[in-house]
């Protein structure tokens, strides 16, 4: 008699889980359609206070060439924040790779032999850096605000002994053709963007890489009980944003046709936001290819909207500021309500 009324008793109290919310502003495709309405907005914005100078296909093409660069960067970014890291040396090893790649050395035997030289050249130091940064985080143990902090300082030093602070012009012309050049009225430069987010897409969403990057940055322990080579798995992410700054130094340095310890200023600010926003979680454990392209859109169309208006440097900074605590926020809620807190 006893066992049955304990029996009860638990039958009465324990009461199950509450399901996760699986509405529509939970979904992917939610926070995807808020981003999409909101650079919508922007752009009516943009069509009202700026008018014809806005609405021209000429400033749509210089918005997208200009996302490009730190959209490839964004795209990295993406990676490493979804594996539960950040890196805040983007900048700086971009700077480097663009530096390195137009060197006199470098140029000359891109001359001699081919302008992929140096395309190689940025690519590998912008792996090589990335390759440092996760064995100090995978093995050194350092944490990674640390361990990219130390990184911005040392590539960005680098480069400015290397170039002597000073910036070096691009004498190869068939690297400037080819990559200044376009394609059916479109810009090398964003073709390489949508190739690199769209590569960045289908590994996140369609790969085993992508499914561990998920499962590290939502429980490490977890991902490794699992099996998961986590620390060979963490160095691998920040290889590949690495690499994904050489591609960035690559377009930046056949955009501006210079090489120069300046380039990259702010970038990885610019990076994070653009992940944030587009609906990539701080704390890992869920990333966005397309939010982050929305979301690095959002934030030049933004410039650009500002720009046009004759607004100071710092109103922008501003602006991005805000929007980065809003989206944050934001972040925070749609978490604590899908786990019925």
């Amino acid at each position: 008699m006893s066992e049955d009324l304990t029996t009860q008793s638990t039958q009465e109290t324990v009461t199950p889980p509450a399901a996760p919310r699986t509405g529509l502003l939970h979904s992917g495709f939610g926070r995807n359609l808020g981003l999409v309405v909101a650079l919508l907005l922007l752009c009516i914005v943009g069509v009202v206070t700026a008018g014809d100078t806005f609405a021209t296909g000429a400033n749509v093409l210089t918005i997208l060439r200009l996302a490009a660069v730190i959209g490839v960067v964004s795209v990295g970014m993406t990676f490493v924040i979804t594996g539960g890291g950040i890196d805040l040396s983007v900048g700086a090893m971009v700077a480097l790779a663009s530096v390195w790649a137009t060197t006199l050395a470098t140029q000359q035997l891109a001359a001699d032999v081919h302008w992929l030289v140096m395309v190689t050249t940025a690519l590998l130091v912008g792996a090589a850096c990335g390759l440092v940064n996760g064995l100090l985080v995978a093995y050194g143990k350092i944490v990674p605000f640390i361990a990219t902090l130390a990184m911005l300082a040392a590539a960005r030093g680098l480069a400015e002994i290397i170039s002597d602070r000073k910036t070096q012009i691009i004498t190869v012309n068939g690297f400037v053709d080819f990559f200044g050049g376009s394609l059916i009225g479109v810009p090398v430069l964003v073709w390489i963007f949508l190739l690199v987010a769209a590569a960045g897409w289908v590994v996140l969403n369609r790969t085993t890489f992508g499914r561990r990057t998920f499962a590290v940055g939502g429980n490490a322990e977890a991902a490794r009980l699992a099996g998961i080579k986590v620390q060979r798995h963490t160095v691998a992410l920040y290889v590949l944003a690495g690499l994904c700054c050489g591609i960035a130094a690559v377009m930046l340095m056949a955009r501006t046709t210079t090489g120069s310890s300046t380039h990259g200023q702010l970038y990885e600010l610019d990076a994070i936001a653009a992940v944030v926003i587009g609906g990539t979680l701080l704390s890992g454990g869920r990333g966005t290819i397309v939010g982050t392209v929305i979301g690095v859109l959002i934030f030049t169309t933004l410039n650009n909207v500002f720009t046009l208006n004759n607004l100071s440097i710092s109103a922008q900074s501003v602006a991005k500021g805000a929007i980065i605590v809003i989206a944050v926020l934001l972040q925070q809620r749609l978490a604590r309500r899908a786990t019925g807190s």
